[in-house]
C-alpha cells in the first residue's frame, strides 16, 4: 500500500515537474520569438549612433521604426512614405536643407535614419512633448499645430489628448507598446 502511494506521488511530482519545464520552455521560446521576429535590434549601430548623437531613447527610435516599417529598409507606403522611418520625400528634402545636405538618397539605411531621428528631436524641440512629437511625425507638424488650438483634441494647447484622424490615435497607442515591450527585452543595452 505504502509503495503503491509512493509510486503514485512520485508519477504526480514528475507529471508536474514536466508540465513546469514545458511552460519555461513555451515561455523561453515565445521571448526568443518576440526578440527575433516581432521586437529586433536590425540596424542597431545605426540606430544607436543617431539615437544618441540626437539625444533620443533608443527604444523609442527602435519603436518608430517597428511602427512604421517593420524594419523593411525598402518600405513605400501609399501616402508616398519611404524607408525604414518612412520619410516623405517633401520631409527628407526639409530635412536635408536644415542640415545642409545636398545630395541624399532617402532609400539609404544610414541617410533614412539620420533624417528620422533628426525630425523626431525636431518636433520634440518644437512641441516639448514626446507623445505630441510623436504624432506630429505620423500625422504632420502642420495638423498638430491646428488641433492644438482645439478644445477637443487639447485641453492646454501644449499636449494632445486626441486627434480627428484614427490612424494617429492608433500610432501613439503602437508606439507606446513597442516602446514597452522595447524597453522590457532590451533594457541593459537600451538604457546605456
Amino acid at each position: 500500500m505504502k509503495s503503491k502511494i509512493k509510486s503514485s506521488l512520485y508519477k504526480i511530482l514528475v507529471g508536474f515537474l514536466l508540465f513546469c519545464w514545458i511552460i519555461f520552455l513555451l515561455f523561453s521560446l515565445s521571448r526568443c520569438y518576440q526578440v527575433k521576429y516581432v521586437y529586433p535590434l536590425k540596424y542597431k549601430e545605426t540606430v544607436v549612433k543617431y539615437a544618441d548623437y540626437y539625444g533620443l531613447d533608443r527604444a523609442i527610435v527602435f519603436a518608430v521604426i517597428n511602427t512604421e516599417s517593420s524594419f523593411t529598409a525598402n518600405a513605400k507606403s501609399k501616402a508616398g512614405a519611404m524607408g525604414l522611418m518612412q520619410i516623405t520625400e517633401k520631409t527628407g528634402e526639409y530635412i536635408a536643407n536644415r542640415l545642409g545636405i545636398r545630395n541624399y538618397d532617402i532609400m539609404d539605411i544610414e541617410t533614412n535614419v539620420n533624417f528620422g531621428c533628426y525630425y523626431i528631436r525636431y518636433l520634440y524641440n518644437k512641441f516639448e512633448d514626446l507623445d505630441t512629437a510623436l504624432i506630429a511625425y505620423n500625422a504632420g507638424e502642420g495638423n498638430v499645430s491646428i488641433w492644438l488650438k482645439d478644445k477637443r483634441y487639447s485641453i492646454d494647447g501644449k499636449r494632445l489628448k486626441s486627434t480627428p484622424f484614427r490612424e494617429s490615435n492608433e500610432y501613439i497607442i503602437k508606439i507606446h507598446k513597442n516602446f514597452e515591450k522595447y524597453k522590457k527585452l532590451y533594457k541593459k543595452f537600451l538604457d546605456k
